[in-house]
């Protein structure tokens, strides 16, 4: 009774008077996962850069949204679904916008679901499938799987670069020789973990256990060449990126696997593509539940020319009674390219137990650690300040660590 009376406040908050929400069936729902934790980070390949240990209270991807479905006949049905990030931490961002996760409007029916707008790409949903291991937020999917590019970058070649491959010590933390195309305020879109925006959409309908995912960007960042602004002339670009997956389930959901390739063209380098391939999967064995993912990514940069990464993690969960025991390994190879930086590679592991006392709270409790080489910088999202109290996750060579406690509620 409480949701439904919340749905309705809700609703009616965000309609101007006598629009049609509030008659429509809008429901309220979210996901809020944070955790209390003591960090650690050792000292970095500088000399300048001491340990620090200091207690965190770390928000993994809580957000909150309102989505709604309607019958329009004929097996035809018409949703939509607007979700933001609901962040339990560092309260002085003001900067967090409606619409900002998983949102998009969208016709489903016999033929599949096609919408438009932002969301997990078909290669980041594949994760689902394989990552048991994770306890919160701790685990390699927000670590090392997929992850040699930073948060919020765009497809944009006239601007300065910012792309995290590849980095390098310096007097002030790390530099990126990679790439030389394209941080840009607004969208997102380059990682391939990443959701993205400006986009479409296809999921077909689950036959003999296997679906598969189609997702492409509009290129709306084409640009035209020699124009002169602040100073710098802009190029010829056409920026934009697919994905896709192909996945199965059987055996009541206990055997599953699923494959993914992206392309993502003129990100790193003008005239080129990106590209990734991975295959993930998993069997639940009822005694254990286990899983694997394997992943390659191909940057076709101009600075070092073709530079390929590699990652590859296993995770296992444990029913316990009402809970279950998980942990997972992952590792991030070096970056294979010319004249890159060395020891660019990492290694991730956690452990941990989680009680489920309903279907909506978890609480759980664990370890877990990144081993970062001389020249990475890997971390999981949301850690706090490295030692000195400004960059967020660690500065080059610092491995990280955390014994944290973790609350999860859905509703």
């Amino acid at each position: 009774m409480q949701k439904k009376l919340l749905t309705v406040a809700v609703a009616t908050a965000l309609a101007a008077p006598g629009a049609a929400l509030a008659q429509s069936s809008v429901e309220v729902y979210g996901f809020v996962n944070a955790s209390l934790g003591l960090v650690k980070y050792t000292s970095g390949t500088l000399a300048t850069v001491p340990s620090i240990s200091k207690w965190d209270v770390a928000s993994h991807a809580s957000n909150y949204g309102l989505r709604s479905r309607e019958s329009l006949g004929g097996g035809l049905t018409g949703w939509f679904q607007i979700e933001q990030n609901a962040p339990l931490e560092r309260s002085n961002d003001a900067s967090a916008t409606p619409a900002s996760r998983n949102s998009a409007v969208g016709l489903q029916g016999g033929f599949g679901n096609v919408f438009i707008g932002q969301w997990t790409t078909p290669w980041a949903d594949l994760d689902s499938l394989w990552s048991v291991g994770t306890v919160g937020g701790w685990g390699p999917v927000t670590s090392i799987i997929g992850r040699r590019e930073t948060t919020g970058q765009a497809p944009n070649p006239n601007c300065v670069n910012g792309h995290g491959l590849g980095v390098a010590p310096t007097a002030t933390g790390v530099t990126s020789p990679v790439c030389n195309a394209v941080e840009s305020a607004g969208g997102v879109g380059h990682p391939f973990w990443r959701r993205t925006s400006q986009s479409v959409f296809y999921q077909s309908p689950v036959m003999g256990g296997v679906q598969v995912k189609l997702s492409a960007q509009a290129p709306e960042g084409k640009a035209a060449a020699g124009i002169v602004t602040a100073g710098v002339t802009s190029v010829s670009a056409n920026p934009w990126m697919w994905s896709s997956s192909v996945q199965w389930a059987g055996m009541g959901g206990r055997a599953r696997v699923g494959v993914g390739f992206d392309s993502h063209k003129d990100f790193s380098a003008i005239g080129k593509s990106d590209t990734g391939f991975r295959v993930v999967g998993g069997f639940n064995f009822g005694v254990v539940d286990v899983g694997a993912a394997f992943e390659g990514m191909k940057y076709n940069t101009t600075l070092s020319g073709t530079v390929k990464a590699r990652q590859y993690g296993v995770a296992v969960g444990v029913p316990i009674g009402s809970g279950a025991v998980r942990g997972s390994y992952a590792v991030a190879k070096d970056l294979d390219g010319a004249g890159l930086a060395k020891d660019t590679g990492a290694k991730t592991y956690n452990i941990g137990y989680e009680h489920r006392f309903s279907k909506r709270t978890t609480v759980g409790a664990g370890y877990a650690a990144i081993k970062n080489e001389a020249s990475a910088i890997f971390a999981w999202t949301g850690l706090p300040p490295t030692s000195n109290g400004v960059t967020n996750g660690p500065l080059a060579g610092q491995d990280v660590s955390t014994f944290f406690v973790n609350i999860i509620h859905r509703f």
